[in-house]
């Protein structure tokens, strides 16, 4: 049993359903509820024990601040290195430093203790009445690919920060800390796969967090496209002091009793169905693959067909190959992607001499991706055969297992979401988020809200107030319960 799981839920129904009150006029069910059976199961206690709230739910106010939330959103898109509607805020950036200040100051003004690590991930903390106890957590991140868009990652901060404010305005008093988290980077833009190293066998802040001392050697020969260091970049942000002590940044299994976290769907299924909540059950497992081909090049109008080493068409091959055997998988979760192929010397009138493409894939069942790899090793050996070229790289950078959500804490959600009304489905993230590396460390769940047309990662990213609010009210009822 997880410290999420022997919670004393008992000793919290009350306040909950004051909370809950708060957001909705409805008649406390009798104890044959079948919501009120749901808690007693994952809770293992009885609901029928009472004690007197902390605060008279009909002199408090539970309601999201919709208006600033909005207007918080928008400020915080404004650091950014392109113009609006786009957003570009990019690792340890100037922009980046000042979006993190914006947020420290907002974890102020909402009464946590802020605190930051060595890589400048961001804390704030509303301390419990047994602080000793492992905390509830919750965050995301604020960077943002080149001419994205300003709700992916920031709706899961912001939001947070807001579930803090609803409630404290309500009047609770959580047992356990609650802990907002600013994940120091999540894309991959700056210093590659996962936010964090292009030469990286893993990479990412929040596997930092779950202790990956290989990552933290790694990070001292990681650079970007300028050659700029990881560690050099950070400290120019005021981060990365000692480069060769990184230990106050990784955390052991158990230190949060579970994580939760607001998300845009990124994907157009709840738009589609009307569906105000999704409530995920796992996150898709990545890998990424590097490959590279070398043949001899030569004039385009000179070599003939019958004579050519064409690492280009060897590339173009490797792409279709696949998509056939991701389509070959026989599921739909099965996905790949060829986002990168460049040739060389990239010349109209020359044989590609040179070709290199990466492959991102990624399914719900570990072994059917890791079949999906070997078959394009295969493929990729023999299309060097038959294009007369050399495979001179085939580099599996990350391989990750999925994450699956702790069924107590999906449980948490659907029950706040029913309490509150809210239509919900459970879902599968086929993207991966900052929860898929803190499932190693804690209980995991996240929260789904719709997106205009699933966009993101672009400029037309878009996500109502009205959404973000009725996820921010699942997510604060769910910290409650598990606090």
């Amino acid at each position: 049993m997880t410290p999420f799981t022997s919670l004393s839920m008992a000793s919290k129904i009350p306040i909950i359903v004051s909370l809950l009150l708060l957001f909705f006029a409805t008649t406390i069910r009798s104890y044959e509820d079948p919501t009120k059976k749901t808690m007693e199961e994952f809770s293992g206690y009885p609901t029928t024990e009472t004690q007197s709230c902390n605060s008279d739910p009909q002199s408090s106010s539970l309601s999201v601040d919709s208006e600033s939330l909005q207007r918080q959103i928008d400020e915080l898109s404004t650091f950014s290195d392109t113009p609006a509607p786009s957003v570009t805020r990019i690792l340890y950036s100037e922009k980046d430093v000042l979006a993190r200040r914006f947020i420290k100051n907002l974890m102020g003004r909402s009464g946590l203790s802020v605190h930051e690590d060595a890589v400048g991930n961001i804390f704030g903390r509303w301390e419990g009445s047994e602080p000793e106890l492992p905390a509830v957590a919750t965050g995301s991140h604020i960077d943002a690919i080149p001419y994205s868009g300003k709700y992916d990652g920031v709706v899961g901060v912001l939001g947070a920060i807001e579930a803090i404010n609803v409630l404290r305005r309500s009047g609770f008093e959580p047992k356990r800390s609650l802990e907002v988290i600013l994940f120091t980077s999540e894309e991959p833009t700056r210093f590659g796969i996962s936010c964090l190293g292009r030469d990286l066998n893993s990479g990412s802040c929040d596997r930092l967090l779950a202790r990956s001392q290989a990552l933290s050697e790694a990070l001292k020969k990681t650079v970007d496209g300028q050659n700029i260091s990881f560690f050099n970049a950070a400290r120019l942000a005021g981060y990365a002091k000692d480069q060769e002590d990184l230990s106050s940044v990784f955390m052991k299994e158990g230190h949060y009793s579970a994580f939760l976290e607001l998300h845009i769907e990124q994907g157009p299924i709840l738009e589609e169905e009307g569906i105000s909540i999704g409530i995920v059950t796992a996150i898709a497992a990545p890998a990424s693959i590097k490959v590279d081909f070398e043949g001899n090049g030569g004039h385009a109008g000179a070599v003939l067909m019958p004579y050519r080493n064409d690492a280009g068409l060897a590339a173009a091959e490797l792409a279709l190959a696949v998509e056939k055997h991701v389509l070959d998988s026989g599921s739909v979760d099965t996905v790949g992607t060829v986002g990168i192929m460049e040739l060389h010397p990239g010349a109209i009138n020359s044989i590609p001499s040179k070709s290199h493409v990466e492959i991102d894939t990624r399914d719900i069942d570990e072994s059917r991706r890791d079949t999906v790899i070997e078959k394009v090793h295969l493929s990729a050996i023999a299309i060097a055969e038959k294009c007369k070229v050399e495979l001179s790289e085939f580099r599996i950078v990350n391989k990750d297992p999925p994450a699956l959500s702790d069924k107590s804490v999906i449980e948490a959600m659907q029950f706040a979401s029913q309490q509150l009304n809210l239509s919900h489905k459970f879902m599968i993230s086929r993207a991966y988020h900052d929860s898929l590396f803190m499932a190693r460390i804690s209980p995991m769940g996240m929260i789904f809200i719709p997106c205009y047309k699933g966009y993101s990662h672009k400029p037309e990213e878009y996500a109502s107030i009205e959404d973000i609010a009725n996820g921010v009210k699942v997510l604060a009822v769910t910290m409650g319960i598990n606090s």
